[in-house]
């Protein structure tokens, strides 16, 4: 069956908008966030950056009222916003949210891959005693809990959409469902896992499983790898799992070693970001990235994420596309 929209293209631009306005407002309820201006670019002797799997190359040019200085688009905050925290004075148990928007040359383009990013990046003061996976799922609960109000508010003002989520979301390891399903592929897991629950929680993402590599790659030094994860949904329309949010407690003085070290990064310990995080010159946090033309695609029934964003295609997905009843923005 051919697909097609169930949303023209100016409705979908004022749903868009629609979707942004009100998960932006659930996410900060939910986890006491104040929402704060972010750079699009930063210098990259900082360590600031986030080098993603340790293979993508950021986008940089030179600043010619900086003496030809270079400078990094950026490609995540999730350094940028632990720095942030301390330098606002933020308390324990409150936090900040920002529009990250980033540019991943190196993307394999796709229906949910394009080379524009759009993210929520948020980040939270905790305590140690927080640093525990507990606290970690009580948070995903409580991200999720934004996104299920958000879906209602769509569905009650589209009813047309029905975008379905479970009441509640599962959780799972890696280990567990490596475990479960040895021979099957990462993609294929997260694929049954997804479709049997509609909502997962997929944690543990980093360190190698028994086959001997990681279910997927983490950067070492912001994320703990036995305390972060992804939620996960099933999307109906592309018939397999739908990651929406990439999430966790944040590396302190002994994990982002021993992480460092493992990934043989040992030598990052001697940026200006690693050095304040191995003295404790740092909050210790929990964070995340929240997709929001993922959400939009997921809400919003969309079949490619060029349908909630303008990006750049060839010319040959735009007519691949076309032709199936996809109009690109």
């Amino acid at each position: 069956m051919k697909y097609q929209s169930v949303l023209n293209l100016i409705e979908t631009e004022v749903a868009i908008k629609f979707v942004k306005d009100v998960f932006e407002k659930e996410l900060a309820k939910a986890l006491s966030l104040t929402r704060v201006s972010a750079p699009l670019f930063v210098r990259p002797e900082t360590g600031l950056n986030d080098n993603l799997n340790g293979v993508e190359r950021a986008v940089s040019f030179d600043v010619k009222g900086l003496g030809g200085e270079r400078l990094e688009i950026v490609q995540s905050l999730a350094k940028w916003k632990r720095m942030a925290l301390k330098k606002y004075g933020f308390a324990p148990g409150t936090g900040l949210y920002t529009d990250m928007n980033a540019i991943r040359r190196d993307e394999t383009l796709d229906e949910i891959h394009s080379v524009y990013v759009d993210q929520w990046d948020w980040e939270k003061i905790i305590t140690r005693e927080d640093r525990k996976i507990i606290y970690l799922k009580n948070t995903v609960k409580s991200v999720y809990k934004a996104i299920r109000k958000t879906a209602n508010a769509v569905n009650k003002k589209y009813p047309a959409l029905n975008a379905e989520l479970p009441e509640k979301i599962a959780f799972a390891s890696t280990l567990d469902l490596e475990r479960e399903y040895p021979d099957k592929t990462r993609k294929e897991r997260e694929n049954i896992v997804a479709k049997k629950y509609g909502a997962v929680f997929l944690h543990h993402i980093g360190w190698d499983l028994k086959d001997g590599a990681p279910h997927d790659g983490r950067a070492a030094d912001y994320d703990d790898w036995n305390l972060n994860g992804d939620i996960i949904v099933y999307n109906e329309v592309l018939g397999s799992a739908f990651e929406l949010s990439s999430m966790g407690i944040r590396v302190d003085e002994k994990s982002i070693v021993k992480q460092l070290n493992k990934r043989r990064e040992a030598y990052k310990m001697a940026n200006p970001y690693c050095e304040a995080v191995i003295h404790n010159q740092l909050p210790l946090t929990i964070g995340g990235g929240i997709g929001q033309s993922r959400l939009c695609m997921f809400l919003l029934k969309k079949a490619h994420i060029g349908e909630v964003q303008s990006s750049v295609w060839s010319d040959e997905v735009v007519r691949e596309n076309a032709e199936k009843g996809i109009f690109l923005l």
